[in-house]
């Protein structure tokens, strides 16, 4: 069962969170080459390895060789429900996805031609703009979720989001590489609708690429996993909008002592 892991049920895992060798190897602390013998079936985990990957896939060591995975299904409805039955249920709005999407096609329009930012920049980008508006407003911007991975918050929405985008030609996906590490970047194909935004929304999202969009993905995960909300999250649960009201300065988006 455990060889039947290696070299059939990895790899799957691995395609389906669209996740590098590279990355992979990167958790483990070994070579590309070393991972891809592990894919093979050529090389066996040890248990701390085999713990790293569980970790990192959010759930147990059990669960894990036993390919026990969580799945987090998107569902797009006008109404959103709240009920959450066995795995995690993310709803969005019809109108949180069309801002969403714009969002998305801001980001992309601003700082998505530079090198640096590809999928998992965007990531923590769109995870700073709701978690700091979140915060300085008490409201939502988009309210997506974020689950905590080894590569800081991820938005559970954005894959789906992505692959509407890319069926529609608002978007096109690209492989480069960002020296030696392999990257999927997103271009927009088409302006943002503007009137979508209030004035204030415009300023936060610029002020956070403004501090946040010139890191590298290694810069902006060890950023990201210093704040609170990753930090007292669960692996593979999601983050809480309401543990930003517990950052420290370093991350807080407000002076809590001149409102008192």
């Amino acid at each position: 069962m455990v060889k039947e892991l290696y070299n059939k049920k990895l790899k799957l895992l691995r395609e389906k969170g669209s996740f590098s060798q590279e990355q992979l190897a990167e958790v483990l602390g070994i070579s590309r080459p070393t991972y891809m013998q592990i894919e093979k079936g050529e090389r066996e985990l040890t248990i701390s390895e085999a713990k790293k990957l569980a970790s990192f896939f959010g759930t147990t060591f059990k669960g894990f060789l036993a390919g026990d995975v969580p799945e987090y299904e998107v569902i797009f409805e006008d109404k959103p429900k709240t009920k959450i039955i066995n795995d995690l249920k993310i709803r969005v709005t019809s109108k949180n996805l069309d801002k969403f999407k714009q969002v998305l096609l801001y980001i992309l329009g601003k700082v998505g031609g530079r090198p640096n930012v590809g999928e998992t920049v965007l990531h923590k980008l769109l995870y700073f703009i709701d978690f700091d508006y979140y915060e300085k407003f008490e409201e939502n911007l988009i309210g997506a979720t974020y689950i905590k991975n080894h590569h800081g918050p991820t938005s559970v929405e954005l894959k789906d989001i992505i692959a509407d985008m890319k069926k529609n030609r608002e978007i096109e996906v690209v492989k480069s590489k960002y020296f030696k590490y392999e990257q999927k970047k997103y271009l927009a194909l088409k302006r943002p609708n503007l009137e979508k935004f209030s004035a204030q929304e415009i300023e936060h999202i610029d002020d956070v690429l403004a501090r946040l969009a010139d890191k590298n993905a290694k810069e902006i995960e060890s950023y990201s996993h210093e704040d609170v909300p990753w930090r007292v999250a669960k692996d593979g649960k999601p983050l809480s909008y309401e543990s930003v009201f517990y950052r420290d300065e370093r991350y807080s988006m407000r002076n809590y002592e001149d409102e008192l």
